[in-house]
């Protein structure tokens, strides 16, 4: 494995808030950068303040999830350069979910890269019509779209250069809004990494009634089961807010995969999003939506 070395720097970091339905908010803590880490094993993180993007590394190329906002290709280049990796190196493109501020620099890593971009079917729309389809945000959200070269099913197992990653669909958030899972092997020991999409609802969504996504509330009871039946050893996620990132790591600190071994901040991560679901779906009833 290429050598790997930990940057040393303090960032002022805000946990970012989700932008709001009336009009697109691109909040300044979106576009702070994060000292990059190495989590565990081949797993590193290469995005910022919140934006969660994460560097899965493989003797064959590297994998990327996520990129955050439009001008993060640059951050993530500097971040991986920090790391001792290159950005050139990235062969594989996926995504937890295919709104802007996940996805918007999408395009330009994959110009930069030559990477195949992979996404599960529903979020595979999206990305090529840059998010214009989208049931709530819509055009007003848009980003550049990107040619999606493989559409992902739930369950598949994926060969990333000998590393097998399993594709989690866990749809309402977006449509085909993803998790995945792998082993990545630390120190003589075998970690389950789960980097899921927790269901949030963003505001102004409606579950009933929804004409636009008739199945939405189906969808997240769905994720919702799903997930429960996930184990994971090290959870990670879209948003580093909502893993603890800034809790469980901060600059200087010295390597250990433990700090990230959190199953009981999954299960409560799951449930909390859970309640928020189902206290929308009864508030709704009860309005008669």
């Amino acid at each position: 494995m290429r050598k790997t070395r930990t940057r040393v720097v303090v960032w002022a970091c805000v946990v970012a808030a989700m932008a709001s339905a009336a009009g697109r908010e691109d909040r300044p803590e979106w576009k702070r950068p994060f000292p990059a880490h190495r989590i565990v094993g081949n797993v590193y993180y290469v995005g910022g303040c919140d934006l969660a993007s994460f560097l899965i590394v493989t003797p064959k190329g590297d994998a990327l999830i996520n990129t955050g906002l439009a001008g993060s290709a640059e951050m993530i280049r500097r971040s991986m350069a920090e790391l001792g990796f290159d950005l050139r190196d990235v062969k594989w493109l996926l995504t937890t979910q295919a709104h802007y501020d996940h996805v918007e620099a999408m395009a330009e890593v994959k110009r930069m890269t030559g990477a195949q971009m992979w996404a599960t079917a529903p979020d595979a729309t999206l990305l090529e019509d840059g998010g214009k389809s989208d049931f709530h945000f819509g055009p007003a959200f848009n980003y550049p779209p990107v040619k999606v070269d493989r559409r992902l099913n739930d369950g598949e197992v994926l060969d990333l250069g000998g590393v097998k990653v399993t594709v989690h669909l866990h749809p309402g958030h977006t449509r085909g809004s993803a998790s995945y899972s792998l082993v990545a092997r630390d120190g003589g020991k075998d970690y389950r990494v789960l980097i899921a999409n927790i269901a949030t609802i963003n505001p102004g969504v409606k579950l009933l009634n929804n004409a636009k996504y008739p199945r939405i509330a189906e969808d997240y009871a769905l994720t919702f089961e799903r997930q429960k039946k996930l184990e994971c050893d090290v959870f990670l996620a879209s948003h580093a807010s909502q893993y603890g990132l800034h809790e469980k790591f901060r600059p200087g600190m010295a390597y250990d995969p433990e700090r990230f071994v959190d199953p009981v901040g999954y299960r409560r991560a799951v449930a909390e999003a859970e309640a928020a679901y189902r206290k929308q779906l009864s508030e709704e009833r009860a309005e008669g939506k």
